[in-house]
């Protein structure tokens, strides 16, 4: 069994027993129930969600993380077959839900990208001095763009069309997508599922008197070992060339590179929750941990967007102008994955040596 080092600073210093276990899922059943309530209420199966019905998704979402995952961490507690049944639901209407979500958020930052890159009229103003300067390459006067800024400019207007399109059809399907998911009868099993547990957590005999958190120490273990098979000494430079030209590579396979660190993200978060359920309210703010969750969120939403930028470029008959745009948004994002890559060494450098 894993050892018991969770936090120096434990608020709960002695055994936290299985109670806390059923009112944390009791807990989140609940939120799950009134957020769905409320995306009933506000108007959910319409094609224009309100910000009130985008809020209650996100709530929804929320909620089924976070029992998926401690179902997940504390299954040995927990009846397996009703645990082992919910779970792959969970994640299922989880994902559904998001991938709306992920499609705008993608468009946004391409398309702020490719502003950022070109300085072109035909996107929203986002610090265009900066980019002057940059396109210059100097504190001084303007000398006029240079033949590549040249091309990314022609090119990024259509660039910005065509991953406008796609992604935007992208997102209309995951609407409607998550408008069936949510009226069908898969999802109503789950939504009754979850109801019962608002009232009724199916804990096992041993649970009563078990001690929550070696199974929670198992999960940072299980984290921390992931975190040791990163290219953390790379990851520590600001600039990894070797990893940047994988990055560009011509293969449409995911990046094999960008597994480890997706794994990484979805271990930090069921450690996350593990502490959630130990601590609840009491749980210790850790500044190092948030940075480096954030640092991983951006380096998932840098990859996904480098691919969607590398399959915009596959495009049959685009013109060569609009390849070039594309190549040069792939790469940018490539850096951002490898610049998310260096602030979560930083941060995780800090939080293994206990930096407050």
């Amino acid at each position: 069994m894993a050892q018991q080092h969770l936090d120096p600073a434990d608020p709960k210093a002695g055994p936290v027993a299985g109670d806390s276990l059923a009112a944390y899922l009791q807990t989140q059943a609940t939120e799950f129930l009134r957020a769905l309530r409320q995306h009933r209420e506000t108007g959910g199966a319409t094609s224009n969600g309100t910000e009130d019905t985008v809020d209650a998704a996100r709530a929804l979402r929320r909620s089924a993380r976070r029992i998926s995952g401690t179902l997940h961490t504390f299954r040995p507690l927990l009846d397996t077959d009703w645990s082992e049944g919910m779970r792959p639901e969970l994640a299922w209407l989880s994902g559904t839900l998001a991938r709306e979500h992920a499609y705008a958020a993608r468009l946004e930052r391409l398309m702020g990208a490719l502003h950022r890159l070109s300085g072109s009229s035909a996107f929203p103003a986002q610090g265009s001095a900066a980019v002057g300067t940059a396109a210059t390459g100097a504190s001084g006067p303007p000398k006029g763009p240079t033949p590549e800024k040249s091309n990314l400019t022609v090119g990024a207007a259509k660039a910005g069309a065509l991953l406008e399109r796609q992604l935007t059809l992208a997102r209309t399907r995951s609407h409607s997508a998550a408008l069936q998911a949510l009226g069908s009868s898969r999802f109503h099993a789950v939504a009754d599922s979850v109801a019962v547990l608002a009232s009724e957590v199916p804990l096992t005999q041993a649970a009563t008197t078990a001690d929550l958190k070696p199974l929670a120490a198992a999960a940072e273990d299980r984290l921390t070992d992931a975190i040791s098979g990163l290219p953390l000494v790379s990851a520590g430079h600001p600039y990894n060339a070797e990893a940047l030209v994988h990055g560009l590579s011509a293969d449409t396979a995911p990046q094999p590179q960008d597994a480890p660190w997706h794994q990484v993200r979805l271990l930090l978060r069921l450690h996350r929750y593990a502490r959630e359920v130990l601590y609840g309210a009491d749980a210790p703010v850790d500044v190092c941990m948030l940075s480096a969750g954030q640092a991983l969120d951006r380096h998932r939403d840098a990859a996904e967007a480098a691919s969607a930028a590398a399959s915009a470029a596959r495009t049959p008959r685009i013109a060569p102008a609009t390849a070039y745009a594309l190549g040069v948004l792939h790469a940018d994002q490539r850096h951002e994955v490898e610049a998310a890559r260096f602030a979560f060494q930083r941060a995780w450098s800090r939080e293994t040596v206990g930096t407050p």
